[in-house]
């Protein structure tokens, strides 16, 4: 259950979160063209609270409006600022925010002339979206039966509001099996993503994940891929086959909600020892210290309220 905060914005204004309601025709609840985006703001070292790469995320939001043809009626810069208001105006060191862009009520039917773009922000407060256990221990993953979209039948750059019904019917299948999260294979046949992660293995020292070609652009991935190099591990960005993430010492998800979530075992075959690896760790350990302000480095990552 999301916990409730005092302010929703909507459509330019901060209004009480009860008030914060659509109409029952709003065309995205049909039909599921809208986008959004998913960031966390942290409680820092020092006491400040700091969105963590907030400019990208927009940015990712209105590339994701672009590519599905929604004219944002907001410059980037008052997302931004909003994003960070919320928090104040909502009281929260430590949120995860919701912007989300999406059709209201208008025409029925496929094609959306007309209707109004409507945008809100919403932010809560949410911990380890796999479980803390998850994050300490690693997690339990099944490749589901379930296909990730080809380039050719959804735009798979873009965090399209309907493009998750693949994720929900993948993550669903998953659960009901016993695991904790699902794995997506591309068309191909290669490993692609989770539900809603990224993935990574690491071999030998060597780290790779899949390459952008069908996957959402992670800006956790690209994190891990700057971190990993800055830490001068070798990572490879190429496709590999569910064998060779059998074959792995260690796995590891990414995404703003997940983080840096480990992986213990993949259909029922440990990955490596069953436990989360040092590669893993010593990124995990650089991340959060990343996100909450403790490395000078990457100050620029950060937004301070």
């Amino acid at each position: 259950m999301v916990e409730k905060a005092k302010f929703i914005w909507f459509g330019g204004k901060f209004i009480p979160w009860e008030q914060a309601q659509v109409h029952v025709l709003t065309h995205t609840l049909h039909y599921g063209l809208g986008v959004f985006e998913g960031i966390r703001a942290y409680h820092c070292h020092d006491g400040r609270t700091a969105v963590f790469r907030l400019k990208e995320h927009i940015q990712r939001l209105f590339d994701s409006g672009h590519v599905m043809m929604i004219d944002i009626p907001f410059q980037k810069d008052e997302i931004e600022a909003a994003c960070c208001e919320i928090l104040r105006l909502n009281g929260q060191k430590e949120a995860y925010i919701r912007p989300l862009v999406f059709l209201g009520e208008g025409v029925m039917g496929i094609h959306p002339k007309g209707c109004p773009i409507q945008v809100a922000i919403i932010s809560w407060v949410w911990g380890a979206y796999l479980g803390d256990e998850g994050l300490r221990r690693g997690i339990r993953v099944k490749t589901s039966s379930f296909t990730r979209h080809h380039v050719n039948i959804m735009m798979t750059k873009t965090k399209t509001v309907g493009n998750y019904v693949n994720s929900i019917m993948a993550k669903l299948e998953a659960v009901h099996a016993g695991y904790d999260e699902a794995l997506l294979l591309d068309t191909a046949g290669y490993v692609c993503e989770a539900s809603g992660e990224n993935i990574f293995i690491v071999k030998d020292g060597i780290i790779k994940t899949p390459p952008l070609t069908s996957i959402l652009p992670g800006i956790t991935r690209d994190c891990v891929i700057t971190l990993a190099q800055d830490m001068g591990l070798t990572v490879k960005e190429e496709r590999f086959s569910r064998d060779e993430l059998y074959l792995a010492d260690e796995v590891f998800l990414t995404g703003t909600a997940a983080e840096i979530t480990p992986v213990r075992e993949v259909d029922g075959r440990l990955i490596g020892p069953g436990r989360p690896g040092p590669v893993t760790q010593k990124i995990q350990e650089v991340y959060f210290g990343v996100v909450k302000g403790q490395n000078d480095r990457y100050q620029h990552w950060l937004t301070y309220i």
